[in-house]
């Protein structure tokens, strides 16, 4: 296993890396596309704006790298920002195409009172069904870390893999579906139930 953590110049690297070196993984760090080799597992942790991002890759020639990567059926965890550019558009960004591997547009939290946005803290994430390969041994109801003011709404909900309530909203906070894990909650910075969302999708 080779894992490639895709450095796009403003992801959370550290935190990932160290999460995954608690696994007994040391991740190469890939800032464009010459640079993957023969990675078996791509990573992309993202903080930041949604055009910024995706500007970013399409300079590095990463956008395209993902889309060969991900319709091959090759195994790719994204997480928060790297969830949210597998869809068609975000709010935060009008006019920036993402990624398109997902039908579905990012939309932001509307404002309710005595809610704090962004989202920031302990959440629950429910599985949406059962059986989910990566979910092996969270239980029904484990506790991850936020910090998004935005996320997606897939089409499809058959790709839904759990689903979390904030803000008025019961939105998708992960999906899964063939060899791509993407969730908008930070697994690095989850403790246990994080190190096992990434171990099940190492296959650890």
């Amino acid at each position: 296993m080779k894992v490639a953590l895709i450095d796009y110049g403003a992801g959370n690297l550290r935190s990932v890396a160290n999460a995954l070196r608690a696994l007994g993984q040391e991740p190469a760090v890939v800032a464009d596309a010459a640079e993957l080799g023969d990675a078996t597992h791509l990573l992309l942790p993202g903080v930041g704006s949604f055009g910024d991002c995706m500007a970013q890759l399409e300079q590095r020639g990463l956008a395209n790298l993902i889309r060969s990567w991900v319709s091959a059926g090759r195994p790719y965890l994204g997480i928060c920002l790297g969830y949210q550019i597998l869809f068609d558009s975000s709010d935060e960004s009008p006019g920036v195409a993402g990624l398109g591997l997902f039908r579905g547009k990012v939309k932001r939290f509307g404002d309710v009172p005595g809610v704090k946005i962004p989202h920031m803290g302990w959440n629950a994430a429910r599985p949406a069904k059962p059986n989910l390969k990566n979910w092996a041994g969270l239980g029904d109801a484990p506790y991850f870390y936020f910090v998004h003011s935005y996320f997606p709404v897939p089409e499809d909900e058959s790709i839904v893999a759990s689903r979390t309530d904030y803000a008025a909203e019961n939105f998708a906070s992960s999906i899964e579906s063939g060899a791509v894990l993407a969730c908008q909650f930070h697994p690095e910075k989850s403790q246990d139930a994080g190190l096992r969302l990434i171990g099940n999708f190492l296959g650890l």
